[in-house]
């Protein structure tokens, strides 16, 4: 990687992450009023944790997010359906963390104007990608709205819910000192740092530039924009009870994602050079000119799960576990100090 001055930032593009973080301490605040004794695990962690029975040994884990501006990508190039099967393996990644498994998923599809071809490609992606999870796609929600959106807008967003047994719930605490951490491959940015892309090659004036060939690769950057958020279910699932800990990284990256997987007082050494970065954030970093530390708040960098396991078990898991690696290390560090350091950078 390297280090260029002046460049294309995030908030530059419209998104502030300090900002963003200090609205959810702020609704945090705010929710922590509602929280009754059957919360295991509010919010700030990747997903909500219920305990529905006491007297029973299955927990409810919940999750919500969007799949972002990454629709004006699909909406540029006129294809839908990998949108849908983006936000169902978004929703998936966010409860495995708690070591649970899909239930069953609902979706919200927002538009100016009842289009039934894009909003059947829309679900079909939802369909594809819970099928393959055993998720039931029980229902949603499809509302037109033309004073709210404009033109060929439209919204989309998951909720999750899946279950996992009281004695196999995977929590920060658990971490410790001296664990291993693994990575995952991730296949493009998922679903972040869609903005600030879009703001580097100005897709929304010119989405020409969608048809780029890649550097590097035998793909255009529209074809790469619009892979699919990948799903870590199959590969994690068969070592969740050898693990202690799961930190899917989306946006904030490194830096935001890894600690909600720690306990206090604990932190991750990053060694940013035990992976290739892919080509496509070399592309987007030489042509925004945006600095390697931004680079890392922004974008996954390759890498879209990491893996929190105790040292005598990490070479069973990097054998379980197909196309995983050692990324770095868990370290003590004290509360104040940023959590994630990345060696390297």
């Amino acid at each position: 990687m390297t280090e260029p001055l002046n460049g294309k930032t995030y908030a530059d593009a419209g998104v502030d992450l300090e900002a963003a973080a200090s609205v959810k301490n702020t609704i945090k605040g705010i929710a922590s009023v509602t929280l009754n004794s059957a919360v295991v695990a509010g919010p700030g962690g990747f997903g909500g944790v219920i305990d529905p029975d006491p007297d029973g040994d299955t927990l409810l884990v919940a999750s919500t997010d969007g799949v972002g501006t990454k629709l004006r990508i699909a909406d540029a190039l006129g294809r839908h359906d990998t949108v849908g099967a983006s936000i169902v393996n978004h929703c998936i990644n966010d409860i495995l963390p708690a070591g649970a498994r899909p239930l069953f998923f609902l979706d919200y599809i927002g538009l100016s104007r009842f289009d039934a071809d894009k909003i059947a490609e829309i679900v079909s992606g939802l369909a594809k990608a819970c099928a393959e999870s055993n998720c039931a796609l029980l229902g949603g929600e499809t509302a037109t709205m033309p004073d709210i959106y404009r033109g060929n807008d439209y919204d989309l967003a998951g909720f999750i819910v899946g279950t996992v047994r009281k004695d196999a719930l995977l929590k920060p605490e658990n971490t410790r000192a001296g664990d291993v951490i693994l990575g995952l491959a991730s296949d493009g940015l998922h679903t972040n740092g869609y903005s600030l892309v879009r703001s580097i090659f100005d897709t929304d004036m010119d989405p020409s530039v969608l048809a780029v060939n890649v550097p590097s690769t035998p793909n255009t950057l529209g074809e790469m924009l619009l892979r699919p958020h990948l799903s870590y279910l199959d590969a994690i699932g068969p070592v969740l009870d050898k693990i202690r800990g799961l930190g899917h990284i989306t946006g904030g990256s490194f830096y935001k994602n890894i600690p909600r997987a720690l306990a206090d007082g604990l932190g991750a050494d990053i060694d940013i050079s035990s992976w290739s970065i892919p080509p496509l954030f070399k592309f987007i970093q030489e042509t925004g000119r945006v600095e390697d530390q931004e680079m890392f708040r922004v974008f996954n960098m390759g890498i879209g799960m990491a893996i929190i396991v105790e040292p005598g078990l990490e070479q069973d898991v990097l054998k379980s576990v197909s196309g995983s690696f050692r990324i770095g290390e868990v370290v003590a560090r004290p509360v104040g100090e940023e959590s994630t350091r990345l060696i390297g950078l």
